[in-house]
């Protein structure tokens, strides 16, 4: 369940994290995108911390949705920003986090107008998600997830102009999210 505890204890570890792989996120992103990814979300990341996360589980998805959509460029802002928001609307009624990971998707998906299979950070999203319903959501899980983006063909965003060319490259966006649910776990954010 999330609590605004393990919530900013998430934020922190996806930060360290951020802040350690940001070279190499923008790596991954150097073949198919801008080769930013790792910066921008440094810089997001710096601005989380920055905000003020205390209060409920609301205004902490809501100060970080915030912070991420003012200081993240490209893509990843307005994306990764909608997905706390609508974590943000979805802790109103609810703790659990498969329904506010859920709410986040339909937001992704909606905001990027894309699916998985496109070789974005949906495709470390939407199978994460049904690795937590059926309770084999982990660590080892979501390498493989991640590595799975390498043989995907882009159909949406930057890579998507390289064709045939984006495939072997991981998705940084992917990559960036696995941080993220790696947090999750780390916090105790899926613990009963």
């Amino acid at each position: 369940m999330f609590t605004p505890e393990n919530l900013r204890k998430t934020l922190e570890l996806f930060n360290e994290k951020i802040q350690i792989k940001k070279d190499y996120l923008s790596e991954l992103d150097t073949p198919i995108g801008d080769g930013d990814h790792g910066n921008n979300m440094a810089r997001g990341m710096d601005a989380v911390m920055a905000a003020d996360l205390s209060g409920d589980l609301p205004a902490i998805f809501k100060a970080t949705a915030m912070a991420l959509i003012s200081k993240v460029g490209g893509a990843s802002g307005p994306l990764y920003g909608t997905a706390m928001m609508e974590m943000m609307k979805a802790s109103k009624d609810s703790n659990d986090p498969e329904m506010l990971l859920k709410a986040a998707v339909a937001g992704i998906e909606k905001r990027g107008n894309s699916t998985a299979g496109e070789k974005t950070m949906l495709d470390l999203w939407v199978p994460a998600v049904e690795n937590l319903n059926n309770g084999t959501l982990n660590p080892a899980t979501i390498e493989i997830l991640v590595e799975k983006t390498k043989n995907m063909k882009a159909t949406k965003g930057r890579a998507s102009y390289l064709g045939e060319r984006s495939i072997g490259h991981i998705d940084p966006g992917a990559m960036s999210s696995a941080y993220l649910f790696e947090s999750m776990i780390e916090a105790g954010v899926f613990n009963e």
